[in-house]
């Protein structure tokens, strides 16, 4: 293996735990064999107390809420009745946003739906230290406030901010996926202002591989401290029957890739140390690693 040098801090999180049981599956061996250190939770989902139990178990990868407003049925009465059309339940991206926009679907909605799901996962056991969003929901400008304000309730200190920057996109997709976050970003940036991790894994979400890893890890600066988003899983053709999912999420591609001796090699040659969100701490203005992780060794 070769020399280490001194490089950067990197919580690998994963989207999408409570998807389906196969991709939780994945997800788990992804942190237990690979370097997830993080992973977000859809904690509306039907078998919700099984994915919970089994998360449980796995006391050091870090959890927080994956807010879902586009994928399965709303926990709260309210906004089931909101979406009667779509026999109460999540119409998907394009749809939801239009009903939200129209106000069809009120930001109070939004609201009691996100902390309805946060407290789920709470009376679950699970520790909730970060928030981020299915299809990246909580960047609308609205949402965003929702999602700000529900952090400062719950005391969770961290919540997802994706940023683009337009490079190695591969298809028309991924070119309008980071150039609509581009436009979000910039709408939410003064709202911004609690320290966060630089973003990593928009342009290749849904298929990350090797190569990404190498050019992406090769850029980062020493001692900052970075997010790299991914969506590892298990596929399993009975679980999951909408074939639009298989052509977005290369599930088992990404799981190979963040398993695979190579990534370890290269986090190991630039020096690049693995954390989870309970390793920082906000010193006024900035972002830290806390000083026992910083010292320790791998």
């Amino acid at each position: 293996m070769a020399p280490r040098s001194e490089g950067a801090y990197l919580i690998v999180n994963a989207d999408d735990y409570g998807y389906f049981r196969c991709v939780s599956k994945g997800i788990l061996k992804a942190a237990t064999q690979g370097i997830v250190t993080a992973t977000g939770v859809l904690s509306n989902a039907a078998d919700f107390a099984e994915h919970a139990a089994r998360l449980r178990d796995c006391e050091a990868l870090d959890v927080g809420v994956h807010l879902n407003l586009t994928d399965g049925a709303p926990l709260t009465t309210e906004l089931r009745n909101r979406l009667s059309r779509w026999s109460g339940r999540f119409p998907g991206k394009f749809a939801m946003v239009g009903a939200i926009l129209s106000r069809s679907v009120r930001t109070e909605d939004v609201s009691r739906e996100w902390r309805a799901q946060i407290e789920r996962c709470l009376d679950h056991g699970l520790h909730v230290r970060f928030l981020n969003s299915h299809e990246h929901l909580h960047m609308l400008p609205s949402l965003f406030a929702v999602t700000r304000a529900l952090a400062k309730d719950y005391e969770i200190r961290h919540i997802r901010f994706p940023t683009s920057q337009l490079i190695g996109s591969s298809s028309n997709g991924s070119l309008f996926r980071g150039a609509v976050i581009k436009a979000l970003q910039m709408l939410n940036g003064r709202h911004a202002r609690t320290p966060r991790a630089r973003f990593l894994g928009l342009e290749t979400s849904g298929k990350l591989d090797l190569p990404y890893l190498q050019r992406s890890l090769s850029r980062l600066a020493a001692g900052e401290i970075y997010e790299l988003m991914c969506h590892p899983g298990e596929f399993d053709a009975r679980e999951v029957t909408d074939a639009r999912l298989p052509r977005y999420h290369d599930w088992e591609g990404e799981l190979a890739t963040l398993t695979s001796p190579a990534a370890r090699e290269l986090l190991h040659r630039r020096g690049i140390r693995l954390i989870g969100y309970r390793d920082l701490e906000i010193r006024g203005d900035r972002l830290a690693v806390r000083q026992e992780t910083a010292l320790a060794g791998d």
